[in-house]
C-alpha cells in the first residue's frame, strides 16, 4: 500500500509525508502501528469538515464516508466508553447494539468538551486511530468491507483515507454486524 488514494476530488498523500495534517495522537498511533506509509491524508477546508458539507464540496461517494462517535454508559459506577465507526449512510445504534455491547442500561454520546479532552482530537474530526487504550473500538462490518474509507484525521482541516479492512487491525477493534442503522 502506498497511502495514495483518490476519492471524489480528493487525492491523498502518505501520512508520513504530512504529519502536520494529523492530530498528534493520530500520527503517533500510525507510527506505532507502522502505517504511516500506507494510510493517506488529504488537506481540506476546515469549514467543510462535517460529512455532508465535505461530501458535497469534494463530490465524495457517501458509501465511502465514515463517522466516528464517542459513546459512554455506566454500570455499577464504572464508566464504559467506546468509539463507534459507521458509514455516513447509517447511524450508530447507540441504544440497541452499543448499549448491549457495553452492558449498560443507557448509552449516550460523550459531551463535546469531554470527547475532545479525552481523545486529544478536534470535535468533528475524531477518528478511531489513536484513541485512549481502554476504549473499545466498534466497527460496523460495512466500514470494514469498504475498499477506501474516509474518516477524520483528528483535525478538522484534513481527512484520512485508508482501506476499511485496515481499521479492523486496530488494537481492541471489534467488527460488529448491525452497528449502523439506516439513516432516517
Amino acid at each position: 500500500m502506498t497511502g495514495v488514494f483518490t476519492l471524489g476530488e480528493l487525492t491523498s498523500k502518505p501520512a508520513v509525508d504530512a504529519p502536520h495534517l494529523l492530530a498528534p495522537v493520530t500520527f503517533e498511533a500510525l507510527e506505532r502501528l507502522g502505517w504511516t506509509g500506507s494510510v493517506g491524508v488529504v488537506e481540506i477546508d476546515a469549514e467543510l469538515s462535517d460529512t455532508a458539507k465535505c461530501q458535497d464540496a469534494y463530490r465524495l461517494p457517501p458509501a465511502n464516508l465514515a463517522n466516528c462517535v464517542a459513546v459512554a454508559g455506566r454500570r455499577e459506577g464504572i464508566e464504559r466508553v467506546a468509539a463507534c465507526v459507521v458509514l455516513a449512510t447509517t447511524r450508530a445504534d447507540v441504544n440497541g447494539v452499543v448499549r448491549r455491547l457495553l452492558d449498560v442500561r443507557k448509552a449516550s454520546f460523550l459531551p463535546l468538551e469531554r470527547a475532545v479532552e479525552l481523545t486529544g482530537m478536534e470535535y468533528g474530526a475524531i477518528n478511531p486511530i489513536g484513541l485512549p487504550q481502554q476504549w473499545r473500538v466498534l466497527l460496523d462490518q460495512r466500514v470494514v468491507a469498504t475498499d477506501v474509507v474516509l474518516v477524520g484525521s483528528g483535525l478538522r482541516a484534513s481527512k484520512v483515507l485508508l482501506p476499511g479492512a485496515l481499521l479492523a487491525e486496530l488494537p481492541g477493534a471489534e467488527v460488529v454486524a448491525g452497528l449502523g442503522l439506516p439513516a432516517a
